[in-house]
């Protein structure tokens, strides 16, 4: 009987009760960076230039990235000071009111989990591109194994395939953008196209200002991502000054990327063709100008490339969902075997729950006409955005706390610049864009309501389970002079 509690206890030792920091600044600064540049710019860009024109979009993307540089910021001060893994979570409950983070949390891994089924759902379109009469189910499978293994082995392991699946789409984004240049001057092609397409019709902004809205939308959607950086901040190996220092560079690195990329797309295509409407990869705007450029194999390379950013996109998903829910069962919010760690410190029960809802929800695509499937992706849709309402939130609560408790703000590893504004004017905009998800909708003659249930599904679902927490264990708004700054990852 002793031996027998002498080895539980030898294997609860052994046991590793905390993540392992084994992220490194490179790994930080391209983790947010790949989550951002995907299909977003690679695929929807066209049809976005097409709708509003090139001006209406740049401004878009311009508006959206000022939003996103003062949410990074604002999570960048949390995550230097308290650098855990439910960033989001931890920081409602301990700075805004418990059922707010648990409300979060779960609203967060929920994003994740059905993006997982999302990627896999792309894979297989994409495969299908080189192997039509192959089943879809192969590919869908195969993509999850490298998934889940690459999430499996170690933090370590996913940081290194996160770094050069972004490598790849960051090369791929330089080199067009450098080539798109040679070809508006005249070095490359068969004549300058200079700056005509740019003025063609009623450009640059085209469909006026609601258009130019639609659009500012729809770019929201494109940096949904960016936020990762606070989920790994738990893994890193110098959050102090790693966090700061990867916020700066991946701010600019985003917003550099979209505006040349849409403004060499813009210059190259006038906004009238058609082709920048089709989502299909031979009609990406990349492969077209890339064709144009006499680039051989455009469409494969560009359906390989755009494959890269489908498994990153799938991978970095499982990895902040699993750590989500690895932080909302150490915080007793979600069934205590979730928040078991493996020896290599992965919360490998929390990885294998996500992996398998990814699954379900992609197998629910595949009956009928994958209604349930449509309405479960529907109710994510919102969910990034409720989570970057939510460090607005808490951030602005964290720096009025800290400096109610007499805390010195000198003492803060990295100090977020325009406070109050930045966060006061990212939740305002964050806002708009999630009460404007449908606008049109409402100004039918005819009010859209299935349009509308549709595209604000993820609102009442999220209010539900913020408020059914709140009224269940009567929880409160935590007063500045009781947050909580004391943490354990």
């Amino acid at each position: 009987m002793e031996t027998h509690s002498l080895s539980n206890a030898k294997q609860a030792k052994s046991e590793p009760q905390t993540l392992k920091r084994s992220l490194k600044s490179r790994h930080l600064s391209m983790i947010s960076l790949g989550g951002t540049i995907g299909t977003g710019l690679f695929l929807a860009s066209g049809g976005a230039i097409h709708t509003a024109g090139p001006g209406g979009v740049i401004v878009a993307y311009l508006l959206i990235g000022i939003m996103v540089y003062f949410l990074m910021t604002s999570l960048a001060e949390m995550a230097a000071y308290m650098p855990v893994a439910g960033t989001f979570s931890t920081y409602a409950t301990k700075f805004v009111d418990p059922s707010l983070g648990f409300a979060l949390g779960w609203n967060y891994w929920y994003n994740w989990a059905i993006t997982i089924a999302a990627e896999l759902s792309a894979a297989t379109i994409i495969m299908k591109f080189w192997f039509p009469h192959t089943p879809s189910i192969i590919w869908s499978a195969i993509c999850l194994i490298i998934m889940f293994l690459l999430n499996y082995l170690s933090v370590k392991g996913f940081g290194e395939a996160e770094f050069w699946f972004a490598i790849i789409k960051v090369i791929t984004v330089i080199v067009f953008i450098i080539t798109g240049f040679l070809m508006i001057f005249g070095i490359m092609g068969n004549s300058p196209v200079g700056f005509k397409n740019f003025t063609i019709g009623d450009a640059p902004f085209h469909g006026g200002f609601m258009a130019m809205l639609g659009i500012f939308m729809a770019a929201g959607f494109s940096f949904q991502g960016t936020e990762l950086l606070g989920i790994a901040a738990g893994e890193s190996d110098n959050p102090e000054k790693s966090i700061p220092k990867a916020v700066k560079q991946v701010f600019w690195r985003i917003l550099l990327f979209y505006v040349l990329a849409i403004l060499v797309i813009g210059l190259l295509i006038p906004y009238t063709d058609k082709s920048l409407a089709d989502s299909d990869v031979t009609m990406s705007p990349f492969t077209i100008i890339f064709n144009k450029a006499g680039i051989a194999f455009a469409a494969s390379v560009m359906n390989a490339i755009i494959l890269t950013a489908v498994l990153s996109a799938g991978n970095s998903g499982m990895y902040a969902s699993t750590r989500m829910l690895w932080d909302l069962a150490r915080q007793g919010k979600a069934p205590k075997f979730l928040a078991k760690l493996n020896k290599n410190g992965v919360p490998v029960n929390a990885l294998i729950v996500t992996s398998l809802i990814g699954t379900l929800a992609f197998l629910a695509s595949l009956f009928g006409d994958g209604v349930v499937y449509t309405w479960l992706l529907n109710a994510s849709g919102m969910s990034g955005f409720i989570a970057w309402l939510g460090i607005a939130i808490s951030h602005y609560r964290f720096r009025k706390a800290y400096v109610a408790q007499g805390r010195d703000l000198k003492e803060l590893p990295y100090r977020s610049k325009l406070f109050p504004f930045g966060p006061i004017f990212a939740f305002i905009l964050c806002a708009i864009v999630i009460l404007g998800q449908n606008y049109p909708a409402f100004l039918a003659d005819k009010i859209d309501w299935n349009g509308i249930l549709v595209s604000y599904i993820g609102l009442p679902l999220f209010i539900i389970v913020w408020l059914g927490y709140k009224f269940t264990k009567k929880t409160k708004v935590v007063p500045l002079q009781e947050c909580d700054f004391t943490y354990k990852n």
